[in-house]
């Protein structure tokens, strides 16, 4: 595993990404933490992952639309996918194939980094756990 992960000119130490990972899970106070740290943007990118609209719009317009591409690679996007490729951002466009259950992509993070495949498993889940919740006809409003 690498010491640090470089995404659009900023360095994530491993215990950042660790954190990130966390406060996906829903773990708040690291969330709250990463809010007010110098990594807002993966505070920010947790409220955008349960489809909060304003966070999406705020890591679009503040300089982190790889982020936002992530996300929505993970919800079958295809022009994100697309878009993560032409930019090459390769590491999130196998995180994001990841999160939305591609194999190839699992397998290609286990060989290339672990830890992003661990941030990318915690996402699915995240995403899983929406999509579970909107197809429950026991929660469907008439």
């Amino acid at each position: 595993m690498k010491n640090k992960i470089t995404l659009n000119s900023v360095t994530y130490p491993n215990k950042i990404l660790i954190a990130w990972k966390e406060a996906i899970s829903g773990n708040e106070e690291i969330r709250t933490w990463l809010m007010k740290s110098d990594y807002k943007e993966l505070g920010v990118f947790c409220f955008a992952l349960v489809n909060d609209k304003s966070s999406r719009k705020w890591l679009f317009n503040n300089g982190y639309p790889h982020l936002l591409a992530t996300i929505e690679g993970t919800e079958g996007k295809e022009e994100a996918l697309v878009w993560l490729q032409k930019n090459n951002f390769m590491l999130l466009f196998h995180v994001a194939r990841s999160a939305d259950s591609y194999i190839e992509s699992q397998k290609w993070l286990q060989k290339n980094d672990k830890l992003m495949l661990a941030i990318s498993l915690q996402m699915e889940y995240v995403k899983d756990e929406i999509e579970d919740k909107n197809i429950d006809p026991h929660r469907i409003n008439p």
